[in-house]
């Protein structure tokens, strides 16, 4: 039986459509609720998430290597290995990766929807303008 556990929960990385590769990096969702979902970011040398904001779910950040500088609302920290920051629903943000080496993080999303047409970015939001 714990052959037929593993079996689907590798499944769930490789049906997961939040999985896979992105410009700045790869996600791979390890596991996923109906009010929750745990993810393995990990950005290249140089790249970022650009700002978004979502509205029905709050995120959870733990750099596991490498160092992020992280933009939540007004404030700028930098994380380093086994820190972590909180993102608040309704908070606009975004994650850099500065250094030389790979950035990974693992997401926790916590909230009653987690739907991708929930996240917006500046540009959506038209914040860009002068």
């Amino acid at each position: 039986m714990a052959q037929n556990d593993n079996n689907t929960q590798s499944n769930i990385n490789e049906l997961s459509p939040h999985s896979g590769t992105r410009y700045w990096g790869e996600v791979e969702v390890i596991e996923e609720g109906e009010t929750y979902r745990i993810s393995r970011l990990e950005i290249k040398p140089r790249h970022g998430i650009k700002p978004q904001i979502h509205y029905h779910r709050n995120e959870h950040w733990v750099v596991v290597s490498g160092v992020a500088k992280v933009t939540c609302g007004d404030a700028e920290i930098l994380l380093n290995r086994n820190e972590s920051t909180y993102v608040p629903a309704a908070t606009l943000h975004k994650v850099e990766n500065p250094g030389q080496i790979p950035l990974i993080i693992l997401e926790i999303q916590n909230g009653e929807y987690l739907g991708e047409d929930d996240t917006e970015r500046p540009y959506d939001l038209n914040l860009l303008k002068p």
